[in-house]
C-alpha cells in the first residue's frame, strides 16, 4: 500500500488481534508497532470479510500497507483501494520492474534508464531521451512511468473536494519523499537519488542554494567522465534557447537553470509535442518534467534524459484538452475520483480516465471517447453495457450529465 494510506482527511479501519482501531485514534500507533513485532497482519474492515494488509517500518514509525495486487478488493471509498492492475498498465510490471517485499516493506524497482554516466553509457543509452520504454523481454519502468507509479504511490492521484486549496508544491514534495522512502533502485534507496527541489523563498535563497548543492555533489563527474546521475521531479516552467545549447527552468528554483543539449532538445520538440502543445493552450496546465541530470566540473547540472507530464492546477495528470476539461468538471462538482494514467503512453486497449470513488462500494470507470476506431479497437461499447462504466464521445457534444450527481 502507498504512503497515502494514512493521508490526511482520509480514514481507514483495521482489526488488530481482535480489536478495530481508526488510524486517527490515539492508540493506533502503538498497535501497529505491536502487530510488526508480532508478526501480524492487520485486516480492513472495508468489507465484512475484512481484507489483510501489512505494516511496514518507515523511517522511525510503521504504515499500513496494502499487500501486492489486492487494491481492486478494497471498497471504493477506502484508502486502500486502487483500480485494477490492467487499468494502468502496472500488471506486466508486478514481480518484475516492480518487486514489494510484505516482510521488508521495501519495493526495489528496476528502471529502464540508467542513473549512472560513462563515455559509453553516454554513447549508447538503453531508452529514448524522452522517457519512453525500449523494447525489453523485460519489463522496466521508464522515466514517464517511474514519475507516474510515485504519482500514485503518494497519493497523487487521487482527488477529494476536502483537498481543494491543500495541494501546494510543499505538500507534493513531502508525499514523494514519504512514498520514494521504501523503494530501492540498483540495491540504493531511491532517497539517495531523488531531487526534489524545495519550495523557493527569496529570504531563504543562500541556505537553499547550499542544501541544493551538497546533495548534489555526489553527481559530479570525475575526471574520466564517469560518476552518479541523479532524478530530478519538478515544474517546468520553460525551455529556451541559451548562448550555447537549450536551458531549462524549473519553477521551484528559478536560480539555477538546466543545460539541454541540442541533441536533446531536438527529441523534445519532435517526440512530446502533444504534451508541449497542450501546456501551451490549455489554462491552468502545469508541466511535470522528470529527468536525470549530472553535475559537471563547474558544478551547472546537464540534463541527459527527460519526460514530460502535463497536470491540472492540482497535480492530476492529464494527457489532452478533453481530459482536461473532464478532471476540471469533476474537481468542480465536488466528486471524490481517481485519476487514471497509463504508465506507458503505448499501452494497448482503451484507457481509463478516471474512476469515481464516490460510493462507497462500487467503483465507476470513467472513459472519454475521441474517434469511432478506439471504440472499435478495445471494445469499448461492451464495456460501456455494464453499470460500472461510463463514457463521454466528444464528437456528440459537451460533457453529459455525470452519473451519481
Amino acid at each position: 500500500m502507498s504512503i497515502h494510506s494514512v493521508e490526511e482527511h482520509q480514514s481507514a479501519v483495521y482489526e488488530i488481534a481482535g480489536r478495530h482501531y481508526d488510524i486517527r485514534s490515539p492508540d493506533f500507533a502503538a498497535a501497529i508497532a505491536r502487530a510488526y513485532a508480532n508478526q501480524q497482519r492487520p485486516r480492513c474492515v472495508c468489507r465484512p470479510e475484512g481484507i489483510e494488509t501489512y505494516v511496514a517500518r518507515l523511517n522511525d514509525g510503521y504504515v499500513v500497507k496494502r499487500m501486492p495486487d489486492t487494491g481492486n478488493q478494497h471498497a471504493a471509498s477506502c484508502p486502500h483501494f486502487e483500480p485494477p492492475a490492467d487499468a494502468s498498465g502496472l500488471r506486466p510490471l508486478l514481480g518484475t520492474a516492480i518487486r514489494e517485499d510484505p516482510v521488508t516493506g521495501l519495493t526495489s524497482l528496476k528502471l529502464d534508464f540508467s542513473l549512472s554516466r560513462s563515455p559509453q553509457r553516454l554513447a549508447s543509452s538503453r531508452t529514448s531521451a524522452c522517457g519512453t520504454p525500449s523494447v525489453r523481454s523485460c519489463p522496466r519502468l521508464s522515466l514517464r512511468g517511474l514519475l507516474l507509479y510515485l504519482w500514485e504511490q503518494a497519493g497523487l492521484t487521487r482527488w477529494q473536494p476536502i483537498f481543494a486549496g491543500k495541494r501546494t508544491w510543499a505538500m507534493v514534495r513531502k508525499r514523494l519523499l514519504q512514498a520514494a522512502g521504501d523503494k530501492i533502485v540498483g540495491g540504493r534507496p531511491l532517497l539517495d537519488r531523488l531531487f526534489l527541489p524545495e519550495p523557493f523563498l527569496v529570504e531563504q535563497r543562500e541556505a537553499i542554494g547550499r542544501r541544493r548543492a551538497a546533495f548534489w555533489a555526489m553527481a559530479g563527474a570525475n575526471s574520466a567522465g564517469a560518476g552518479q546521475l541523479l532524478l530530478m521531479i519538478g515544474e517546468l516552467k520553460e525551455i529556451s534557447p541559451a548562448r550555447c545549447g537549450f536551458r531549462a527552468v524549473v519553477k521551484q528554483m528559478p536560480d539555477q537553470a538546466f543545460i539541454v543539449d541540442e541533441r536533446l532538445y531536438s527529441r523534445i520538440t519532435r517526440h512530446l509535442q502533444p504534451e508541449l502543445a497542450l501546456w501551451s493552450v490549455a489554462d491552468g496546465i502545469r508541466m511535470l518534467v522528470v529527468a536525470t541530470f549530472g553535475a559537471g566540473a563547474a558544478g551547472v547540472p546537464t540534463i541527459l534524459e527527460l519526460a514530460l507530464i502535463p497536470t491540472t492546477r492540482d497535480w492530476l495528470p492529464v494527457k489532452d484538452v478533453f481530459e482536461h476539461q473532464l478532471v476540471e468538471r469533476l474537481v468542480a462538482e465536488n466528486r471524490s475520483f481517481l485519476k487514471d494514467a497509463p504508465l506507458d503512453p503505448r499501452s494497448p486497449g482503451f484507457v481509463r480516465c478516471a474512476t469515481l470513488i464516490d460510493r462507497s462500494r462500487m467503483a465507476l470507470a470513467l472513459f472519454v471517447v475521441t474517434s469511432a476506431d478506439q471504440i472499435n479497437k478495445a471494445n469499448l461499447s461492451s464495456r460501456l453495457a455494464t453499470e460500472t462504466t461510463w463514457a463521454w464521445n466528444v464528437a456528440e457534444g459537451p460533457i453529459p450529465a455525470l452519473p451519481w450527481s
